[in-house]
């Protein structure tokens, strides 16, 4: 398969390969594993080994804040940071980054570096091994629903500048921008089995930048299925 063109339907043979790259695993739209913000979902990069799920949509609404997006992006790409150093690199106060991380805390998606316990400040850095998922619509309140619909509005702005970065990008990217399309007849299930085979390849691939090799760089992945009409 080459990286230009566009997989088509079988039989015809594949042609194309774009990118559209995130540890993003995000929330679905049905209950099923995503990557929260782009860092703190993936595999346990950190040594644990057992991944948690996060559903409870008090803890999903720590994540529907700009700001906190912003965090959690920092810690995947840069590692752990004391509010002082988020403040600096964000351009906000450590007052406003000390509340923010408060609350991602009580979330569950970032914690204390435990070889940092003597440190003036915490440092913190993002939870890994973590399966985000989104309750069904049927159990989640009005309120609830109004927060999931937030979130997927801020998402949705940055992928929108993503693709526009990609189209923009790729040519001069040297290898690092890739991707691809494709159009399959799946049945519901079949699209729920790629989507588990595509967090495993996740899996496989994720590491920290604690973990990184020095030639290594953060890399956004996405993907999304949804029916041709």
């Amino acid at each position: 398969m080459s990286d230009e063109g566009e997989l088509q339907p079988a039989p015809t043979p594949a042609t194309d390969a774009e990118p559209v790259a995130d540890p993003d695993p995000d929330p679905d739209p049905d209950p099923g594993p995503v990557t929260a913000p782009d860092p703190a979902t993936g595999p346990d990069v950190n040594g644990g080994g057992q991944r948690r799920t996060v559903s409870d949509p008090a803890a999903l609404k720590a994540l529907a804040h700009p700001l906190r997006l912003r965090i959690l992006r920092h810690l995947a790409v840069s590692g752990p940071a004391t509010s002082t150093t988020l403040a600096g690199a964000l351009g906000e106060n450590t007052g406003t980054l000390s509340y923010h991380l408060r609350r991602l805390e009580r979330g569950g998606f970032i914690e204390d570096v435990p070889e940092r316990p003597n440190s003036r400040e915490r440092w913190w850095r993002a939870v890994r091994g973590l399966d985000v998922r989104r309750p069904a619509q049927d159990e989640m309140t009005e309120g609830e629903r109004a927060v999931a619909g937030a979130l997927d509005r801020m998402r949705l702005d940055e992928d929108i500048a993503l693709a526009e970065r990609f189209t923009e990008g790729r040519a001069e990217s040297g290898g690092w921008m890739r991707g691809s399309r494709s159009l399959s007849h799946l049945t519901k299930g079949e699209v729920t089995e790629f989507h588990d085979a595509y967090l495993e390849l996740l899996a496989r691939f994720a590491r920290g930048p604690e973990d990184a090799p020095p030639d290594a760089k953060p890399v956004l992945l996405r993907w999304f299925a949804l029916p041709a009409e």
